[in-house]
């Protein structure tokens, strides 16, 4: 049995989005905790973005392979949906690698719904929605007014 849970969460943090991978599934606040189960074995619980995340599976199998790489492996990976996932679990570390990376963050979900969505590229807030579907169900695809450049923007969920 693995006790180690600094081991656990170091090798969590090395396993990224497979949509975003500037970002690992710990910072994007999938990582719910490492627990005991009742059997004793130890467990990864996870809450995926969204329960139709088609990229789901590829994460559990992203976290397993990870940890039998490190050599923890027998460690199971279970999904708890309840709460359900928040862009609100998104660390501040991530939300500015995801602005760097050129998608606009989400908004904290208690802010105005109108605010306007600032450019990941020039920080301009002329910007406007081209359609409510990026290149992930997550993300919606704008453009800047200003400079003119194509962006996508985190949906606040």
């Amino acid at each position: 049995m693995v006790s180690d849970d600094a081991a656990i969460w170091d090798v969590l943090r090395s396993v990224p989005d497979p949509e975003i991978p500037v970002l690992d599934i710990v910072e994007l606040g999938m990582v719910r905790g490492v627990e005991t189960a009742a059997d004793g074995a130890r467990e990864v619980i996870l809450t995926p973005t969204y329960t139709g995340c088609p990229a789901t599976e590829v994460i559990r199998r992203s976290v397993e392979e990870a940890l039998a790489a490190a050599g923890l492996g027998g460690i199971r990976v279970r999904y708890r949906l309840t709460p359900p996932w928040t862009t609100d679990w998104i660390t501040p570390e991530a939300r500015e690698k995801l602005r760097r990376y050129g998608i606009a963050p989400p908004r904290p979900r208690r802010s105005a719904p109108d605010r306007p969505v600032a450019c990941p590229r020039c920080g301009a807030t002329d910007t406007d929605t081209v359609s409510e579907f990026g290149s992930t169900p997550c993300k919606a695809a704008m453009r800047c007014r200003t400079c003119r450049e194509p962006f996508e923007v985190f949906k606040c969920l």
